[in-house]
């Protein structure tokens, strides 16, 4: 039985179906529209670096056809056949999209859906509707992305814009002399009778089920017909990747990269030149002074290569937590990093670091000390601390989160009573508190202890309680701390960049410096615990330190801060 996905849902493929041979079939269609569905084989920025696996229906398969775009079938406007197994290490994220081709907006689009076939049965489906959008021409419909595994996740996301617009959005180009080319409607590939493969959708009537992951023969997927002669220049390549892409911020709360590229060398110096004298950047060793001896023995070796920045040099220490590889320190995943600077003095060249992070995520670091979430992405409200909006876009409602007398009561009584607002609505909403660093922490069933202190926001679908922490001798009889569980998003704020360390039977931490750590960890008082501040009765009695005990894979978070 298939499992109905809501926008927003995730879940590991493995989860799904122990097969890797997939058939993805999308349903999209609206009175007078024609609709262009491709896929996006993405890098692990989220960029298209290789215009081979974008396939569309110009370009029907990837070079080792782990991506194959098969045409109309079984009741499907499009379909494709991927072997997840076959995919290249370079690929991180498969995205399905649907652009309308022609004059239109997905708001007069009728139920849809995009669905997942392993071996002859349909395992998910994602349903949606014209009501869910506006006037976007555009929407990501679902992702395959790579996350220690290969798992699925429905996007339902509007793009304003095309498929111009969407394929300069993932770092590709469209070609000049085809732009207006690629404007024009194109007839929808017609599958020919009996030319689908034989691990095709099951149909909806009686024709045969799909036979993925279980073919007598394995046959040759043919290629999709190509779409009708248009006069055109030489054939090619209607896309073109751009040397160097550049920022879209035509639709700010969409794809941007999650992670940090590799920072280029200096500007004007080519890769690996010797740095000009001056201090060194971060990272980098300092060179000698004049008439100083580089080494043991007075030899002055040859001039070396001067490093490449921090986070980028193998065998180096993996970079803070909350840190990108390549990131500077101070600096979020994607900030500043949207396009190179623009040339010249300015108004423009001095803004440009500053530009809003671009993502199709729920939550997002603009830095390190302001969160964006998308409410209109997985479409459920969000808790987070009063006054801690800075800027919100769209509709957007702020209400009152009462506890309740009961909560009221535990709160007080505990420490750890959170004042909170509720955010609702399709708008994006923008987060900070007193420049504290924010950490976004995904759940998806599991658990994380946090000091009510230390939350700054998190998503309405976790729960969340009071836990209490048994300690003899300490002042009130017990510590307390926040439990959340279930899936959802979780914002954690730090004084400084903090650092996840391992449970071991030695692992002792700081009450008043410790962040968070794993629900499934042990907490005890340590019996060499002294207090070095007095404490009264009454007291959270949180100036003790603790122990913490655990099977492999529990953590503790640790801030250089005591509250």
């Amino acid at each position: 039985m298939a499992r109905e996905f809501q926008r927003g849902h995730k879940a590991r493929i493995s989860d799904l179906t122990a097969g890797t041979d997939l058939y993805v079939g999308v349903q999209i269609a609206g009175p007078g529209l024609a609709f262009d569905i491709s896929c996006f084989g993405l890098d692990a920025n989220e960029q298209l670096s290789d215009d081979r696996y974008f396939v569309f229906y110009n370009q029907p398969k990837s070079p080792e056809e782990s991506i194959q775009q098969l045409g109309t079938q079984a009741g499907d406007t499009e379909s494709f056949r991927v072997t997840l197994d076959r995919v290249p290490a370079s690929i991180h994220k498969l995205s399905f999209t649907a652009t309308i081709d022609g004059a239109g907006q997905m708001s007069q689009i009728g139920p849809g859906y995009i669905r997942i076939v392993a071996g002859g049965e349909e395992v998910v489906r994602y349903s949606f509707t014209g009501a869910e959008f506006s006037t976007e021409r555009a929407v990501m419909l679902g992702d395959f992305y790579l996350k220690d595994v290969w798992r699925f996740a429905a996007v339902g996301q509007g793009f304003d814009g095309g498929l111009a617009a969407l394929l300069k959005n993932f770092g590709g180009e469209v070609a000049e002399e085809d732009e207006a080319q690629a404007q024009q409607p194109q007839a929808p590939v017609q599958a020919q009778a009996g030319a689908a493969p034989g691990f095709a959708a099951p149909p909806q009537a009686a024709a045969p089920a799909p036979s993925f992951g279980a073919p007598v023969q394995a046959p040759q997927a043919p290629q999709a017909p190509q779409p009708p002669h248009v006069p055109a220049p030489a054939p090619g390549p209607q896309y073109q990747q751009p040397a160097a892409p550049a920022p879209v911020h035509s639709a700010p709360t969409m794809v941007g990269p999650l992670t940090t590229p590799p920072a280029p060398a200096p500007y004007g110096q080519p890769p690996h030149a010797p740095q000009p004298p001056g201090p060194p950047s971060y990272g980098q060793q300092p060179q000698p002074s004049y008439g100083q001896v580089p080494g043991y023995g007075g030899q002055v070796p040859p001039p070396a290569p001067a490093p490449a920045p921090y986070g980028q040099v193998p065998g180096q220490q993996p970079p803070p937590y909350g840190q990108a590889p390549g990131q500077m320190p101070g600096q979020q995943p994607g900030y500043g990093q949207g396009a190179p600077q623009a040339a010249g003095a300015g108004l423009a060249a001095a803004l440009q670091p500053y530009k809003e992070v671009p993502t199709g995520t729920r939550w997002t670091a603009q830095n390190q000390q302001l969160m964006r979430v998308d409410l209109a992405m997985g479409g459920q409200p969000v808790l987070a601390r009063q006054g801690s909006m800075v800027l919100y876009q769209g509709k957007v409602d702020f209400s009152y989160k009462g506890a309740g007398f009961a909560g009221r009561i535990v709160g007080n009584a505990t420490g750890q009573e959170m004042q909170l607002m509720r955010c609702s609505g399709r708008g994006q909403v923008f987060l900070a508190e007193n420049g504290a660093h924010l950490h976004a922490i995904e759940l998806q069933g599991d658990g994380i202890c946090v000091s009510a202190e230390s939350v700054l926001a998190f998503d309405e679908s976790l729960q969340h309680e009071v836990r209490r922490i048994e300690g003899h001798g300490i002042p009130g009889g017990a510590l307390f701390t926040m439990l959340f569980q279930g899936s959802g998003t979780v914002i954690v704020k730090t004084h400084g960049t903090p650092v996840v360390l391992p449970v071991t039977p030695t692992t002792f931490a700081d009450s008043n410096a410790i962040v968070a750590w794993s629900a499934a960890s042990q907490v005890i008082v340590s019996s060499q615990v002294r207090l070095r501040r007095n404490a009264y009765p009454g007291h959270s009695g949180e100036t003790v330190n603790l122990q913490f005990r655990g099977a492999p894979g529990n953590f503790i978070v640790v801030q250089p801060y005591e509250v």
